[in-house]
């Protein structure tokens, strides 16, 4: 992401603001098949982007890494409101409904991808106008939607994969697991990825990921 002018930032702003949002969305929807209507009762069910989004998370932080022209994006909007209790079946609904964030990232940058590949039939010699646009901008919604997926899915509190993980401990493992200090997982996570250390990581999955899916 080198050289990114205003129009870029913009694009990825408003792609992860939008990316985000359905992440989210996605874990309102799976909680409330499983019992638990709070983020609904709460508005979290909706595109309005104004109750999902986080200042620093959703903005600020996403626009220094596309300035720093770091390799990869993360951001994140307000976390929706899950009530464990309510589910029917906790230990397993948890790390159902922390998964549906992820895999509505995954579901986007296939979409994306497939557009792609419609493109391509239409224009088999190449794009131009505002087909190339089209397909600039559904380039960056897999790239955005995978790196969130990825880093989402990693183990660490409060991220959605420590949710996750949880399906193969047991209850009491699980409750101590999550109860972890958030703040002190979350700054070892923002060390991480400003010094390069977790770009090192997940850089070539991410790669494989999108390579694999622009191959459709």
């Amino acid at each position: 992401m080198s050289n990114v002018n205003f129009v870029e930032i913009l694009t990825y702003i408003v792609i992860l603001i939008f990316s985000v949002m359905v992440h989210e969305i996605a874990h309102a929807l799976a909680a409330l098949w499983k019992g638990d209507d709070t983020a609904k009762q709460m508005g979290r069910i909706t595109l309005n982007p104004v109750p999902h989004l986080d200042l620093f998370g959703s903005i600020i932080l996403p626009a220094l890494m596309i300035i720093s022209n770091m390799h990869f994006l993360f951001a994140w909007a307000k976390p929706v409101p899950i009530h464990p209790e309510k589910f029917r079946d906790p230990k397993k609904d948890i790390p159902l409904v922390a998964f549906a964030g992820p895999a509505a990232n995954l579901i986007l940058a296939l979409i994306s991808a497939i557009i792609i590949k419609i493109f391509n039939i239409w224009h088999p010699s190449g794009y131009i106008g505002i087909s190339q646009d089209i397909v600039m901008f559904l380039f960056i919604m897999i790239n955005v939607n995978i790196c969130l997926a990825i880093i989402n899915l990693i183990p660490i509190p409060p991220l959605d994969g420590s949710k996750v993980v949880t399906i193969f401990m047991s209850w009491r493992t699980a409750s101590k697991f999550l109860s972890l200090n958030p703040y002190i997982c979350f700054i070892v996570l923002i060390g991480l990825l400003w010094t390069g250390i977790l770009g090192r990581i997940i850089f070539p999955i991410v790669s494989v990921l999108i390579k694999g899916l622009l191959s459709i």
